[in-house]
């Protein structure tokens, strides 16, 4: 096992940073290492918009639902699905592009691009000895996120990413079993054997939390997933995403 793959799997999210800002230095070296992320034919459909402003980072930590951690961390970047920049080329080009600009693939493409971007930077920065959690609340109330931001059409912020110098380094929560996950030639459907994976999952999570909190939680991990899915939240997505340019085809 090498040191990258090491990195990658001592990953847990911190939520609790020292008050100490980034240099200049390790912010580049994280947005070049998630520029160097795969992008789907090099459309690069994506940006960064990183918050150093205190007043402006609080703001962003009411609107995902009063998360501390977006406040107080060493960076906040902030992963945007960003097809505004191939409009302008369109322009630029004397093309119409909006058929394929409004499509659910192009859209896809954005996400995506954005995603293992995103994941390239916690890499990198875990691997400069800096922690980091993903902030999806930010969708909670995306109107005011991007009227904050000041983002325009077809610039869609998807997920925030909080970095900084862990204050303390949290247990580690395991993933499902690999058998759960990893299917070959087909998808498993036994489901017999699908259950007892998750059944074994759910004790294994319990006597996590159960250490972790000194028997004040057993939680489940299907348990937390039944409670969490029978909330109906953010359904104004849809519309808003359309709002915003995107997947209207």
């Amino acid at each position: 096992m090498n040191q990258v793959i090491e990195t990658i799997l001592d990953h847990r999210s911190i939520r609790k940073f020292e008050d100490t800002a980034l240099t200049e230095e390790q912010i580049k070296t994280i947005v070049q290492s998630a520029q160097a992320a795969s992008t789907s034919s090099f459309v690069q459909a994506y940006s960064i918009i990183g918050v150093k402003d205190k007043q402006k980072k609080a703001r962003l930590a009411e609107l995902a639902g009063g998360q501390s951690h977006v406040a107080e961390n060493g960076h906040f970047f902030i992963f945007c699905a960003d097809l505004h920049r191939l409009q302008f080329i369109s322009e630029k080009e004397n093309q119409d592009f909006n058929v394929v600009l409004e499509s659910t693939e192009k859209f896809m493409v954005a996400v995506i691009d954005a995603t293992l971007a995103a994941q390239n930077a916690v890499i990198a920065a875990e691997s400069m000895g800096l922690g980091a959690v993903y902030i999806g609340g930010l969708r909670n109330e995306l109107s005011e996120v991007c009227e904050l931001l000041k983002t325009p059409d077809l610039v869609l912020p998807i997920f925030g990413v909080a970095v900084g110098y862990p204050v303390h380094k949290p247990g580690q929560k395991q993933r499902l079993p690999l058998e759960h996950v990893y299917h070959e030639e087909e998808y498993e459907q036994n489901k017999d054997v699908y259950l007892a994976q998750l059944e074994q999952y759910d004790q294994d999570i319990t006597e996590y939390y159960n250490k972790r909190t000194n028997g004040q939680r057993k939680d489940t991990w299907t348990g937390q997933m039944s409670g969490m899915m029978s909330q109906k939240a953010r359904l104004y997505m849809k519309e808003f995403v359309e709002s915003k340019g995107f997947n209207k085809r």
